[in-house]
């Protein structure tokens, strides 16, 4: 995990209060580019909370690895000149997400939307041969899970301020398929990452899935051939981990105690003979 975020991790409390001085932002502004709740974000920075989570603190760290307020709002929509200039960011609801034209593929994240450009074919074919996988595994042992693969909406909150569009899932809890989309969190979420939504993926996605109950999420980095695998704590006796493995490894999942493992050596063979 350090050598993947060499950096951000070693940012104490008070240099991140520089930081945000330096820069001039708000609270507002750090809970939309981090996805930690305003009202936490208050918190840290006034001291009221002694000792933050460790996942919270990561994601706070990611907003000041680049100074450029601009390349961190990359995949988020701007407020002014737009479609979706009728709210600022942050007051959007589902009735706004179901408003939007068919063919416009964005997420919906604490009330913001995030436009999503098309998948490359790199990262369709990566997202594909993981649900393949899974598939495969899931119908030789007659298993009740269900994988999904993008699109596929899921109402991460039940709430309606967010509905996002992970590349692939796992749900094991039946009663959450409520056909138009999955209501509540999946057991399993693995995100390609791309260059339009890298930050998001990283940061405010992170921290959504660790707080809405996702057990396992993993971020696939074609571009540095890693992948980082988050088990998130399900009480408070516990706590997160974390793992990086490379695309020669055979990755297990973890939900299923690894009896299930993704073979990223036939995936990265495949992606050689696509090149």
């Amino acid at each position: 995990m350090k050598e993947f975020f060499k950096g951000v991790m070693h940012m104490t409390i008070e240099e991140m209060k520089e930081k945000k001085r330096e820069h001039g932002y708000t609270y507002n502004m750090m809970s939309q580019m981090s996805g930690v709740p305003l009202g936490t974000v208050q918190k840290i920075f006034t001291g009221e909370t002694k000792s933050p989570r460790y996942d919270t603190l990561e994601a706070l760290a990611r907003i000041f690895e680049n100074g450029d307020r601009d390349y961190l709002y990359a995949d988020m929509v701007e407020d002014s000149g737009t479609a979706y200039a009728a709210k600022v960011q942050g007051q959007y609801t589902l009735d706004d997400y179901y408003a939007l034209p068919e063919d416009r593929r964005v997420e919906l994240i604490d009330g913001c939307i995030y436009d999503m450009a098309a998948p490359s074919t790199i990262h369709q074919l990566i997202a594909g041969e993981v649900h393949r996988q899974i598939s495969n595994f899931i119908l030789e042992h007659d298993g009740p899970c269900m994988p999904f693969i993008s699109p596929v909406d899921v109402q991460l909150d039940c709430d309606d301020k967010t509905m996002v569009e992970p590349d692939v899932i796992i749900l094991c809890d039946r009663s959450k398929d409520i056909n138009r989309c999955t209501y509540g969190a999946p057991d399993f979420v693995a995100e390609v990452l791309s260059k339009s939504t890298r930050r998001k993926d990283i940061g405010v996605k992170t921290y959504k899935y660790a707080n809405a109950g996702v057990r396992e999420y993993w971020m696939i980095d074609p571009k540095d051939m890693k992948v980082i695998v988050y088990t998130f704590a399900q009480n408070d006796d516990a706590e997160d981990t974390v793992s990086i493995f490379g695309f020669q490894d055979k990755i297990p999942v973890g939900i299923y105690n690894g009896e299930l493992k993704i073979d990223f050596a036939k995936i990265s063979k495949r992606l050689e003979a696509n090149n």
